[in-house]
């Protein structure tokens, strides 16, 4: 049966541990947690000489696999086998690789724990081994989560640790980071290292040790085209173009993007009142007041347009389209587009 990180977790800390573990899907973050925690815990240090093994994908296939697991420990009740990049096992999707491991499934050695972290990419759900897999063992599937998904991550990660927090820091970690929860987690990990006992993360704290100018970011360029202040936004281009490596254009554009996209969903909402409004926005419910003021400066044609000319940009940015322009001309181009949207000529 397929199972969600907190519930493995919890029964790991009871040290309930099962034969197999099978972890796979797009988002490594849960992979790593689970896998990391069998291999630092469910053995005692003394235990682990003997009884834990780490392999890696690429450098066996699956009868070295198995040979391992069917090891019978040594001066300890369980062993440990590890199977780190399982994706590049180079028989795991062949028939006979198949063949093997669906007969270990059926008769797994139960004082082993064996785990395969396999990451970035699934096994094919219509066939005979994800099917035993799931059967079988504890298997997790991990997926990316949706923008609008990551605030809550965070929330909640930050909730688990006992740090208390401001909705807008909350938001500019997930803005800035991402929603890459490895990143995620270990930007917030070394930003708590500076904090202080009882401190609250607010803007400040997250401008501080997350490496954001602040006067000179992606937010702060949102808010000047928000004000419509050209002098400001190209201010802050080229503080870009100085410190490229700190802000890299494709995801300043996603940003700009999340923003515009969701003005359009304002727009084109049926309840606009505040209460529909801030339901619509959800986690950036606080910045109703920001979008309400862009909602009346960009009317919905115009948004229309301006998503149209950042897909455009999204597309330099990334070397389809825009020849040689340099990361702070497209930005800049885009930028100027915005603020003075130019006319799209329709063909007859």
């Amino acid at each position: 049966m397929a199972h969600t990180p907190e519930g493995i977790l919890e029964q790991l800390q009871k040290r309930n541990f099962a034969p197999v573990y099978f972890l796979q899907g797009e988002e490594a973050y849960y992979i790593d947690l689970i896998s990391d925690y069998i291999e630092q815990h469910a053995l005692q240090e003394h235990e682990k000489g003997f009884n834990q093994v780490v392999i890696y994908g690429k450098d066996v296939d699956v009868a070295t696999v198995l040979l391992q697991a069917k090891r019978f420990p040594m001066m300890s009740d369980r062993s440990v086998v590890i199977v780190k990049e399982a994706q590049s096992i180079v028989d795991i999707d062949k028939d006979e690789g198949t063949k093997q491991l669906e007969a270990y499934l059926q008769n797994p050695l139960p004082s082993t724990i064996l785990v395969f972290a396999y990451k970035h990419k699934t096994l094919d759900g219509r066939k005979s081994l994800s099917k035993m897999f799931a059967q079988h063992a504890v298997m997790l599937t991990t997926k990316k989560l949706y923008e609008n998904q990551v605030p809550a991550w965070v929330n909640n990660y930050l909730k688990s640790k006992s740090i208390k927090s401001t909705p807008q820091a909350v938001q500019q970690l997930s803005e800035f980071i991402g929603s890459d929860l490895s990143r995620l987690a270990n930007e917030i990990d070394k930003l708590l290292l500076n904090l202080k006992p009882g401190q609250t993360i607010d803007e400040r704290v997250v401008q501080e040790n997350v490496g954001i100018s602040k006067e000179y970011n992606i937010f702060e360029l949102q808010a000047a085209l928000i004000a419509q202040d050209a002098l400001k936004a190209n201010r802050i281009i080229n503080y870009f173009e100085a410190n490229p490596k700190n802000n890299p254009v494709i995801p300043n554009i996603g940003m700009l993007f999340s923003f515009f996209t969701k003005l359009l969903s304002l727009h084109a909402a049926s309840d606009k009142s505040e209460a529909g409004l801030k339901k619509l926005l959800g986690q950036q419910a606080w910045k109703l007041k920001e979008f309400q003021h862009a909602m009346r400066l960009y009317p919905i044609n115009r948004v229309a347009d301006i998503i149209h000319y950042i897909r455009e940009a999204d597309l330099q940015s990334k070397g389809i389209t825009g020849g040689d322009m340099s990361e702070a001309d497209i930005l800049r181009e885009l930028v100027f587009k915005i603020l003075h949207p130019v006319p799209r000529i329709l063909s007859v």
